[in-house]
């Protein structure tokens, strides 16, 4: 596993994430089995990123990128799964380390989430993505760049 940086060196880690001098703009990159131990992995994987890149555990910021990574890497287990075909988790945090974005990418297009609860009080789903929406600056949905599919982003604020 590689943690690109965009145009920069790759590292045999995906935790060390450490920008190059010229290139501030640093990218985890994560496939992962379109399984729920796969969306708990993404989950993990995105905390300790966080941690790396100085937002450490228990950090508003930090718990706000796992929640979104752990809601988006779940319905697309949920939602986008097709039998042997992976999901895919990407962070990028901005230049000024400001922002944090979480993308979710699966192969179902022809799904496309639905951030309101269907209205029964006792409804098993449907309140995750509502999680999304309140916790992040913005977010939407893309199709998937060079595969089938769509990509589920959302853009957190980390003071």
């Amino acid at each position: 596993m590689t943690t690109p940086l965009d145009d920069g060196p790759r590292s045999d880690t995906a935790l060390d994430a450490a920008p190059c001098a010229t290139d501030f703009r640093a990218t985890l990159t994560l496939r992962f089995s379109s399984t729920p131990r796969g969306a708990r992995l993404a989950r993990r994987i995105a905390s300790q990123q966080m941690d790396a890149w100085g937002w450490p555990y228990g950090t508003e910021a930090n718990d706000t990128v796992e929640l979104i990574t752990a809601e988006l890497a779940a319905n697309a287990v949920t939602h986008g799964r097709v039998p042997g075909r992976d999901a895919e988790l990407r962070l990028v945090r901005d230049a000024d380390a400001r922002h944090v974005r979480v993308e979710v990418a699966d192969v179902r297009g022809e799904r496309l989430p639905l951030p309101e609860p269907d209205g029964r009080p006792l409804a098993d789903g449907g309140r995750g993505l509502v999680l999304v929406v309140t916790l992040a600056e913005e977010w939407g949905v893309t199709p998937r760049s060079g595969a089938p599919g769509k990509t589920v982003w959302a853009v957190v604020a980390c003071p």
